[in-house]
């Protein structure tokens, strides 16, 4: 997507928008003038409004699943992402999965305990 003109003038790019939580997903396309960073864009797509508990300078943010920091220059036709913090620690939610698995009695689970 190639930045375009508005009457005025100024060059303007699109982007989207997003920010996912459990049976909501909040998704909006903004043009926004060039060189706008990502703040600055969150900021016009309306999620602080739409989602009062979104914070984007305590919560991360990325594009296409990279993170970036918020002032980072908007491109044209980014993903802009807000995630929300993590509500389990994964290395924890990992060894409840295996110990479940090993309780059950599966093979799969059993592996591990041979030591080699």
């Amino acid at each position: 997507m190639a930045p375009t003109e508005t009457k005025t003038g100024e060059a303007t790019i699109k982007a989207w928008v997003c920010f996912a939580r459990p049976g909501n997903v909040f998704l909006k396309e903004v043009e926004v003038p060039a060189g706008t960073t990502l703040a600055g864009a969150i900021a016009r797509s309306g999620l602080t409004e739409a989602v009062p508990e979104v914070d984007p300078t305590v919560m991360r943010v990325g594009v296409f699943g990279k993170l970036r920091p918020l002032d980072t220059v908007v491109q044209s036709g980014d993903r802009i992402e807000v995630y929300r913090p993590l509500t389990a620690d994964p290395k924890t939610a990992r060894r409840k999965r295996v110990q479940k698995t090993r309780e059950g009695g599966a093979r799969e689970g059993q592996k591990w305990l041979r030591g080699g």
